[in-house]
């Protein structure tokens, strides 16, 4: 201090612009977290952009194109969410029992604004995978620390399965996301948080579970918290939460009973889903092992590989040492009880999961916590710290494996264009169809809608299908088959339309198996192409 008082208080002014000056100068520039989560996300945007063009002809083909045709049945016919529609049984109205349609609604928004493009449906998947990674990152450094969000968060960033459904056109996206932000509000509500948080992370949760059911089993999380909150005598908080919980269940349960009702009122009397324990019985599923072995292929060869596999071992073999706060341990856990909640899951409904695999998406949220906890026990070894060259080289060369023996090659076979015959036949139909026509359509996976929906009409698959019946396999002879397409012209169809390599799934090849069809066709019908891939009639009436 100085003997002038003007003096001091001219020095404290500039101490305090200076003090003031460097602290917006550190505003400007994020901090080392936030830049690390940032360039997770555009690691993660790299990954499920590229090629975002792509049709729908991948190896989810099938069930994009359902959810494409309900995308285009908001737009063209209704936007009424409570009443989604395929555009392959015929004429229709062809309503089914199906999720709440939060993807296909939101691309069909896009459709009325910006034109019908295919692939637009794969951007908004895309973009709620995107929510995944930055939830995903927020939970898991509540649930461990920031080291291991950011680890999870890549790991989830890189994982080929998440890759690839977060890409597709597929209600999965928005339900992983959804629940997994409800869960991290609601985690972030439990630690401390705002009463606000609670209501959003209903609200977030029961969208999710809407969006998907199998989004249920993130629930586990919730309940596990509260019953901590009950022995703990909290009965204020565990009341509320137990009341938010109630609501979301009945909300859930509300739209799913509407969505079995309308799936048993109109034809062709189809209700998504199928293959549970209830329905096959207990002993079937011991009798096939749980379906154990595809579920095993499936990780290998098309989800995670080996890479990720090891990393998903260590992550489980190896958790973390207990906290010292009661409070964190708990949350700590949280990895392992949606992880347990996910495979009760599985048990209950293996057949379903493991003959439509991004089911499995339910699991991701866990699985890149453990494969991220690998990777840095992989990583670190008996480092301390982080920031040593030897722990960064390790860290590089863990990422550099999963990317070459996984992501890259395993992203490479499930993106392959196996459908695309079926998307050339369809847009063959549509170059034949007059307005108002109706097609009969055999893709190369017998069964898969993709040549009706390029079509840009309305129309069948062949064999028929829908409720009970099978239509990924050919009748046994070309009698019941001719009878079929008979039914289908009196109903209306005025093109039939085949893919030379069509298999079914008892791999017979239509243009062998029904050699007494096309010869049907030939003397009845008009054929009006006939390719190396295609075969394309124009159905005479009667």
């Amino acid at each position: 201090m100085s003997d002038d008082p003007k003096l001091d208080r001219a020095q404290g002014q500039q101490c305090q612009q200076q003090t003031i000056g460097r602290n917006m100068a550190a505003r400007k520039y994020p901090s080392l977290d936030t830049a690390i989560l940032l360039g997770i996300l555009f690691i993660a945007i790299v990954f499920r952009f590229h090629k975002i063009t792509l049709p729908l002809v991948d190896g989810f083909s099938w069930r994009e194109i359902s959810t494409a045709m309900m995308a285009d049945n908001f737009q063209q016919r209704s936007w009424n969410i409570f009443f989604p529609e395929v555009s392959w049984t015929g004429p229709g109205p062809s309503y089914q029992g199906r999720e709440f349609q939060i993807v296909s609604y939101l691309t069909a928004l896009l459709y009325q604004l910006f034109g019908w493009h295919d692939w637009f449906g794969r951007t908004v998947a895309a973009f709620f995978g995107l929510v995944t990674v930055f939830s995903l990152h927020r939970l898991t450094a509540l649930c461990w620390d920031k080291m291991h969000a950011h680890a999870a968060a890549l790991a989830y960033a890189l994982m080929p399965a998440a890759i690839m459904i977060d890409s597709s056109f597929l209600p999965d996206p928005a339900m992983l996301a959804l629940v997994t932000l409800g869960v991290w509000l609601f985690v972030k509500y439990w630690a401390g948080g705002g009463g606000w948080l609670l209501p959003l992370a209903t609200l977030s949760f029961s969208l999710g579970v809407l969006s998907k059911l199998p989004g249920i089993a993130a629930g586990a999380v919730i309940f596990y918290l509260m019953v901590y909150w009950i022995r703990e005598k909290k009965r204020k908080q565990a009341t509320a939460v137990f009341l938010s919980g109630l609501l979301s269940l009945a909300i859930i349960a509300a739209y799913y009973i509407w969505a079995i009702y309308l799936g048993r009122s109109y034809p062709p009397f189809h209700i998504a889903g199928g293959g549970y324990i209830w329905d096959d019985g207990f002993w079937a599923y011991v009798k096939d092992r749980f379906y154990f072995k595809s579920a095993w292929n499936t990780s290998v060869w098309w989800f995670y590989g080996y890479p990720f596999l090891v990393l998903l071992a260590v992550g489980l073999w190896m958790p973390r040492s207990p906290a010292e706060d009661p409070k964190q341990r708990t949350l700590s856990a949280i990895p392992y009880v949606w992880a347990a909640a996910a495979t009760i899951l599985y048990l209950a409904a293996a057949g379903e999961i493991t003959s439509n695999v991004w089911n499995f998406h339910i699991f991701h949220v866990p699985v890149a916590m453990f494969c991220g906890r690998g990777a840095l026990l992989l990583a670190t070894l008996a480092s301390r710290t982080v920031l040593t060259p030897a722990v960064v080289l390790r860290a590089i060369c863990i990422v550099a494996i999963a990317l070459a023996w996984s992501t890259l090659p395993l992203v490479r076979t499930m993106k392959k264009p196996i459908a695309m015959n079926g998307k050339l036949l369809g847009e063959e139909l549509a170059r034949l169809a007059k307005p108002g026509d109706l097609v009969v359509a055999t893709a190369p996976d017998v069964g898969d809608p993709v040549a009706v929906y390029y079509s840009r009409v309305r129309g069948w698959v062949f064999p028929p299908g829908g409720g009970d019946a099978d239509w990924s396999k050919f009748v046994a002879d070309d009698a019941t088959a001719i009878a079929q397409l008979d039914e289908l012209r009196a109903q209306g169809a005025d093109l039939f339309g085949v893919t030379k390599n069509a298999t079914d799934h008892q791999d017979l090849r239509f243009v062998e198996h029904h050699v007494g069809v096309i010869d049907y066709l030939d003397k009845t019908a008009t054929k009006l192409v006939d390719s190396d891939d295609l075969l394309v009639y124009r159905i005479t009436r009667p």
